[in-house]
């Protein structure tokens, strides 16, 4: 990732045009020194709230947070949890992530504990869903890149209206 920035820094791209994908405290503060800021994906506000303290008030921050638009936790879990299970609880910089936030190897295990789904996937009607986007809001996030999960094959443009709807009025 230095080897990256350092081309980009040879190429005269501005500092203020590029933000990383950061997890760990290592690559975020490498966002803080090199970068306008962090992307950080598949995190908690807690997670939004270390990035903060890390970053600085000054750099931008957007955490992406997934959501389900559906109040039956079961029926909310069958849709979220392939979605984190695959690729994500197989990916060792993810779980290094979610361990460092206190999840154990029983909550990575066998697609992830329901709490742990609970938790990277927000459920419930755009009212709730809009505070538990807000969480990241005060934990420190400039702003929250949404990712809606649907069943599949559905269209996801009535759910990000709905949101929308919840978010703005």
């Amino acid at each position: 990732m230095v080897h990256y920035l350092d081309e980009l820094d040879a190429a005269e791209v501005p500092v203020t045009h590029r933000i990383l994908a950061a997890l760990g405290p290592k690559v975020m503060q490498l966002a803080a020194d090199r970068t306008a800021g962090a992307h950080p994906y598949l995190t908690t506000p807690e997670h939004t709230r270390q990035a903060r303290q890390i970053l600085g008030p000054d750099e931008l921050l957007v955490p992406e947070q997934k959501v389900v638009l559906e109040t039956d936790p079961a029926a909310a879990r069958a849709i979220g949890r392939p979605k984190v299970a695959n690729p994500y609880l197989g990916l060792r910089n993810y779980t290094s992530n979610l361990k460092s936030l206190g999840w154990s190897e029983r909550d990575l295990a066998d697609g992830g504990s329901d709490a742990l789904i609970d938790a990277l996937v927000l459920r419930g009607d755009a009212d709730t869903l809009v505070a538990g986007l807000r969480a990241h809001l005060a934990a420190g996030a400039d702003q929250v890149a949404i990712q809606l999960l649907t069943p599949p094959g559905a269209d996801p443009v009535p759910g990000y209206t709905e949101l929308a709807r919840a978010l703005f009025g």
